[in-house]
């Protein structure tokens, strides 16, 4: 019978990603660990890697900090830079009720407030997407290839490849393809 491989838990990345978003959201040790009903203490040995924790400890610690306790575990450090080959990329599947397809290109953080993003704007025959969109982000757009109308709080603007834009993502936009070639943007998306 096969043994599963164990896999080595790095306590020092682990005490970095919640020191960093404890210090994100502004809140001092004391605060986490009354929230927690743990001492300073073990929270500040945890957070330098000195000690090992019970998964319910760090879940406990995760939901008070509002991140998710599988990206604490992940075993990756948080880092200055962050590669991601085109042949690593996905793009997601394309839903006929969305009008667009589209790939993460590299988020460096959990707490990054910028998300790279090209969006495959679906082919004007197939695209059946006519509702615009709002999100929280504002939005800077680069025209990689082919052309789209976008639509912005109800006016059009004729966009083709090379052509840029930023708008603010809480008023309706939309991007409308004007063919059926289609249409690459680089879209990051930028938290405010």
């Amino acid at each position: 019978m096969r043994r599963k491989e164990r896999v080595t838990i790095n306590l020092e990345n682990i005490g970095q990603k919640l020191k960093q978003a404890r210090l994100k959201s502004k809140h001092t040790q004391q605060q986490i660990a009354d929230q927690c009903g743990i001492s300073k203490s073990l929270l500040s040995k945890i957070e330098n890697g000195q000690t090992s924790s019970a998964v319910a400890t760090l879940s406990k610690i995760s939901e008070a900090l509002d991140v998710p306790l599988s990206w604490v575990l992940d075993g990756h450090p948080e880092t200055d830079l962050v590669m991601l080959p085109k042949i690593e990329r996905k793009i997601s599947a394309d839903d006929e009720n969305m009008g667009y397809s589209f790939e993460l290109l590299a988020n460096r953080s959990r707490f990054s407030r910028i998300e790279p993003t090209i969006v495959h704007v679906t082919p004007k025959d197939f695209n059946v997407r006519h509702e615009p969109y709002t999100h929280s982000q504002d939005e800077f757009i680069y025209i990689v290839e082919g052309s789209i109308e976008l639509y912005y709080d109800g006016e059009k603007h004729y966009m083709e490849k090379g052509d840029t834009g930023y708008f603010k993502g809480v008023k309706p936009h939309l991007f409308i393809p004007v063919d059926n070639d289609g249409a690459k943007v680089l879209t990051v998306f930028i938290d405010d």
